[in-house]
């Protein structure tokens, strides 16, 4: 067991690593949000808080550690904030929604949790090889860019209470570039295709929506829950989407065919929590019935 990270007034509300390629090929510091409003960087080596990064004037729901070397936080304050690592300065704030932001979403998401490693190059037989951190930087930095180079910038989605959804340069902007409506009802996730092209959101109208990655065109619609859909995860491959909802199932759609493929019960109570693994060959679920379920896909 490594050392407790000691430091927030009230209980976690979310956490991101700092890019591989960030930290010279080596992940030893995260950002922590809290329920208290404050955001936190830590050296999980040492166990030290590094900076406290304050502004934020009601709980910050969730944290994203950018490629770029910036932080982006979410609050109930209704705002977005952008600061920078390297010293916890505020860079920007961006404003335009009317009640909580409940979550982010980066279109680098995907690529920067895979660091180094492309998880459609993995083996079941693993081939020894020492890479040294340098190499580890430079291939996660090599696709990094690849991704960004698709749009020319990171670029940030938030999702809110206010029923939508903004798209950002947070890099160089304060506001908005797209505006996406259409959920009935709050959208609780948010989440970029691994390729970065598509993004897809879930809400509590019992949909999923797909939205253009870049522009924030709509695309095409999702239904079947019965009740609210709290999470999605996508496939390695762009292709499908996984969903859990308050209907105590979890369904799997075709991007490609815009259709429920199956139908996944088993579950005794709601499902809070989905994730698709990277190299696409499992998702996990967990959920009110305080199981966790392995899918293979």
């Amino acid at each position: 067991r490594g050392r407790a990270l000691i430091g927030h007034k009230q209980w976690i509300t979310s956490m991101a690593w700092e890019p591989l390629h960030l930290g010279n090929g080596v992940c030893r510091r995260l950002v922590s949000s809290s329920k208290d409003g404050d955001l936190r960087v830590w050296d999980i080596i040492s166990g030290q808080c590094l900076r406290s990064m304050t502004g934020h004037s009601a709980s910050v729901t969730c944290v994203r550690w950018g490629g770029g070397g910036l932080v982006y936080s979410s609050s109930q304050d209704r705002t977005i904030k952008v600061w920078r690592s390297e010293d916890g300065a505020l860079c920007r704030t961006l404003q335009g929604h009317g009640h909580w932001v409940n979550v982010l979403a980066l279109n680098t998401d995907y690529v920067i949790r895979t660091g180094a490693w492309d998880p459609k190059d993995a083996k079941v037989v693993h081939e020894d090889r020492n890479y040294s951190s340098d190499q580890l930087k430079t291939l996660a930095e090599k696709r990094y860019k690849a991704v960004v180079s698709t749009v020319g910038h990171e670029v940030l989605v938030s999702g809110s209470d206010d029923f939508t959804m903004f798209l950002w340069k947070p890099e160089s902007e304060k506001t908005s570039h797209a505006r996406l409506t259409g959920h009935q009802q709050l959208v609780n996730h948010v989440q970029f295709s691994p390729d970065g092209r598509l993004l897809a959101s879930a809400s509590f109208d019992k949909s999923l929506r797909v939205w253009c990655g870049k522009s924030g065109r709509f695309l095409f619609v999702l239904r079947g829950h019965v009740q609210s859909v709290y999470q999605l995860s996508w496939s390695g491959d762009s292709r499908m989407l996984v969903s859990g909802s308050a209907d105590s199932t979890l369904k799997l759609w075709s991007v490609e065919t815009r259709k429920l493929v199956n139908d996944l019960p088993g579950h005794g109570d709601e499902v809070y929590t989905v994730d698709w693994s990277p190299d696409s060959q499992k998702v996990v679920s967990g959920g009110k019935d305080k199981l966790l379920r392995i899918w293979r896909h």
